[in-house]
C-alpha cells in the first residue's frame, strides 16, 4: 500500500478539518490543547481506558502504564510542567506519579479538553479512507467496538512505553519467576528473595534500589557502560547544574568533561562500582540512592550473563548464583498496533518519521511523543514537537518533499549509529540542544515554502486573469 508523498501544494485553510488525537496522556493532551487554542476546534481524543494521564496513572485500566508505587520523575517540577500551566506550589521538587496524574487531570480540565475525550475507545485500526488523496487526505479510524469515523488528520500520541521488549535468552531458560520491569509495582512480593535485575536504565535502577533493602540478594546486570547522575547537589537539582552548562557556545568536549568531573566528585568512578566504562553516548540514568546501595553491598553489579541453567545464572566474570526472580529492564518495543507496517515502517525500534513527527509517505498522519530525551523533560519535548507541528496543520507552513524528508530521517539514523552505544533504546534518542533548533529551522523553511508556493499560484492566477482580459479585448 502506498499513499504517495504528502502534497506540498495544499495551501487551503485547514480550520474546518476534523482532527483525531489518539491517547489522553501527556503528549495527546498537549496536542489537543494547542489545537483548541489555534482554533482547530473540531477534534476528538480517543482514550482506551477511563483515565486521563496515560502511563502516569498508576494502575491505569488501559493496562498500558508501567508506573510503580515509588516512581518519581527524574527532572524537577519547574522544568517538567508545560510552559503555560505550572505545578502547584506545594508539589514536591521531583513529583511522583500521583502528582503527575493530578497535574495532567488539572491541565485537561483547565483547558477544556475533557469534553473532547472519548473514554473506553481503544483504536483498533487506522487506514486511509476510500477517498484519500495526498492533496486531500482522509483517514478512517475504527475502534474495538466496530465504530468507524472519518478524519482529515490523525495525530498518534499513544506513547512508546507500553510494549515490553523481552529477551528470550533470559526468559526461556530461566526456571524461576520472570517478569519485565513494566509489570513491577511494589517490593512486597520480593521480600526475602534472590533477585537479578537485568538492565541499568532508570526503571531498572529504581527497582533494584526499591527491592534491595528487603530482598535476600539483589544483583544488577549492566551489559553496557553507564553513567549514573545524582538528583541533587547541595540541595539543588543536578539537572539545573547540567542545564546551566548546556550552551551551544560552550564546546561539547568542555561540557562533557565538566559533567564527568561533577559526577566523579559526587559518585566516584563508575568502573569502581562494577560497571563497564562508557565508550559512546548513552541515554542518561539518574538515581538518588543506587550508588550508596552498591557501596553498602546491598546491590552487586555484574557486567553480563554468560548462560542460564534452571535457576542458576552464570555471569561473564566466571561466577554463578541461583535466583528466584529475573526482572528484565530490557526496554520497550515501539509498536503502533492499529497501523500497518506499510503505513508506519519501524526499523531498529525507530519509526520512519520526519523530525520524529511527520510521516514522509502519508499526508495527514503525525506523531507526538515518539522520542527520548536526556537533559530536558519529556513534557517539554512534547510541547516543542506540538509547537513545530501546528503551522503545518493550519496550512501556514508546508512540509518538504518526500525525498528531503527521507534524507533527513536517514541522517538521524547515521548520527545515532556513529555516536551512540548500539542499542535499540537509542533509535529515538534526541538531544534538545540540536533537536530544538532543528525544529525551529525546519519550521521557518516550511513557512518560506508556503510563501513561495503561494507566490507561484498567485502568479499563475494573474496570468489566467491577463489572458481572460486579452480575450475580452479581442
Amino acid at each position: 500500500m502506498s499513499g504517495g508523498a504528502p502534497s506540498p501544494s495544499r495551501l487551503v485553510s485547514l480550520k474546518n478539518d476534523r482532527f483525531c488525537v489518539i491517547g489522553a496522556g501527556a503528549s495527546g493532551l498537549c496536542m489537543a490543547k494547542y489545537l483548541k487554542q489555534t482554533g482547530l476546534q473540531n477534534f476528538v481524543i480517543y482514550e482506551s481506558g477511563t483515565q486521563i494521564g496515560g502511563l502516569w496513572c498508576y494502575g491505569n485500566d488501559n493496562n498500558e502504564s508501567s508506573a510503580y508505587k515509588t516512581l518519581h520523575i527524574n527532572t524537577p517540577k519547574h522544568v517538567t510542567n508545560f510552559s503555560d500551566f505550572k505545578f502547584a506550589d506545594d508539589v514536591q521538587m521531583f513529583p511522583n506519579h500521583r502528582d503527575m496524574h493530578d497535574y495532567l487531570v488539572a491541565y485537561a480540565t483547565h483547558f477544556g479538553l475533557v469534553p473532547h475525550i472519548r473514554f473506553k475507545s481503544r483504536v483498533a485500526d487506522v487506514r486511509p479512507a476510500p477517498d484519500y488523496r495526498p492533496e486531500r487526505p482522509r483517514w478512517a479510524v475504527t475502534t474495538q467496538d466496530g465504530r468507524t469515523d472519518i478524519f482529515d488528520c490523525v495525530i498518534v500520541a499513544s506513547g512508546h512505553l507500553s510494549q515490553p521488549m523481552h529477551d528470550e535468552s533470559l526468559r526461556s531458560p530461566f526456571a524461576g519467576e520472570y517478569l519485565h520491569t513494566h509489570d513491577y509495582r511494589e517490593p512486597a512480593p520480593y521480600v526475602g528473595k534472590r533477585v537479578c535485575v537485568v538492565g541499568a536504565g532508570n526503571s531498572a535502577c529504581d527497582i533494584a534500589a526499591d527491592i534491595c533493602m528487603t530482598a535476600e540478594r539483589t544483583v544488577l546486570v549492566a551489559r553496557s557502560g553507564v553513567v549514573i547522575a545524582p538528583k541533587l547537589i547541595c540541595g539543588v537539582p543536578f539537572h539545573d547544574v547540567k542545564l546551566a552548562v548546556e550552551r551551544r557556545w560552550i564546546p561539547k568536549r568542555i561540557r562533557d568533561r565538566f559533567m564527568s568531573l561533577m559526577i566523579y566528585i559526587l559518585q566516584g568512578r563508575m568502573t569502581d562500582l562494577g560497571f563497564k566504562p562508557l565508550t559512546k553516548r548513552a541515554h542518561g540514568t539518574s538515581n538518588p540512592v543506587i550508588v550508596p546501595h552498591i557501596r553498602y553491598r546491598r546491590i552487586t553489579v555484574k557486567q553480563g550473563i554468560d548462560r542460564i541453567e534452571g535457576k542458576r545464572i552464570h555471569f561473564v566474570d566466571g561466577t554463578s548464583e541461583e535466583f528466584d526472580v529475573v526482572m528484565a529492564g530490557t526496554g520497550y518495543r515501539i509498536t503502533v498496533p492499529f497501523l500497518s507496517d506499510a503505513i508506519l515502517p519501524i526499523a531498529d525500534n525507530s519509526p520512519n518519521l520526519y523530525k520524529r513527527v511527520a510521516s514522509p509517505d502519508w499526508a495527514g498522519l503525525h506523531f507526538i511523543g515518539f522520542l527520548n530525551t536526556g537533559t530536558v523533560s519529556l513534557l517539554d519535548a512534547f510541547e516543542h514537537q506540538v509547537q513545530w507541528l501546528v503551522p503545518f496543520l493550519t496550512g501556514e507552513a508546508v512540509l518538504p518533499d518526500r525525498q528531503e524528508m527521507l534524507a533527513d530521517i536517514q541522517a538521524k539514523k547515521d548520527f545515532i549509529a556513529r555516536h551512540y552505544i548500539k542499542s535499540l533504546r537509542h533509535g529515538i534518542e534526541e538531544n534538545f540542544m540540536t533537536y530544538y533548533p532543528e525544529l525551529k529551522r525546519s519550521q521557518k523553511e516550511g513557512l518560506r515554502r508556503r510563501q513561495r508556493l503561494r507566490g507561484r499560484q498567485g502568479g499563475a492566477a494573474e496570468r489566467r486573469e491577463g489572458l481572460s482580459g486579452q480575450e475580452v479585448a479581442r
